[in-house]
């Protein structure tokens, strides 16, 4: 995957290319910075416990695999998003994977989370292997649901009580986007 820069909706560039094993401190802080910013995080803050060196050692078997993607966009040299893709090991399930997305709260409402779908698609679809991208998306994230829904991608079912914070359970809907 080649990098490619994009014009947001308020005129700042904004560029998306392929993590690399340089990026682990700065993808580390983006990570604990989303934890603190959004409910929709499956990690609470501090939870994430991968050091600088095996955050780059999974850059790396990211880069390596070609049914695997980690993408950055970046924004003013700082992680403003990230997208992961990886899809199973075995024969019969390479051909699908599933997909999580984040971009930090200064960030949101420029278009970054769908320009990183959209460079998906497009790796996928120029790979040829994977054939459905799935999500799983807590039942209450609006605006992501929607984003999903305008990207391709069906309701294919609703999990109960997949999550739990502050004494509270919430569904995940799973989404699928065939190819």
């Amino acid at each position: 995957m080649d990098s490619r820069t994009v014009r947001l909706r308020d005129g700042r560039e904004l560029l998306i290319r392929q993590a690399r094993a340089s990026d682990a401190a700065a993808l580390l802080k983006h990570v604990e910075g989303m934890t603190n910013e959004s409910d929709f995080t499956t990690w609470m803050p501090g939870e994430f416990s991968l050091t600088e060196e095996q955050e780059a050692e999974l850059m790396e078997q990211y880069r390596a695999d070609e049914t695997k993607l980690f993408m950055v966009a970046i924004m003013a040299d700082v992680i403003a998003g990230t997208l992961n893709f990886s899809a199973g090991n075995r024969e019969k399930l390479r051909h699908r994977g599933q997909f999580g997305v984040g971009v930090r709260k200064h960030a949101w409402g420029n278009g970054i989370g769908g320009h990183l779908m959209d460079t998906l698609i497009a790796w996928a679809l120029y790979g040829g292997i994977i054939k459905k991208i799935n999500l799983q998306v807590r039942e209450d994230n609006v605006r992501a649901i929607d984003l999903y829904r305008r990207k391709g991608f069906e309701l294919e079912g609703t999990l109960s009580r997949e999550i739990a914070e502050d004494g509270e359970f919430f569904a995940v809907h799973c989404m699928g986007l065939e190819l």
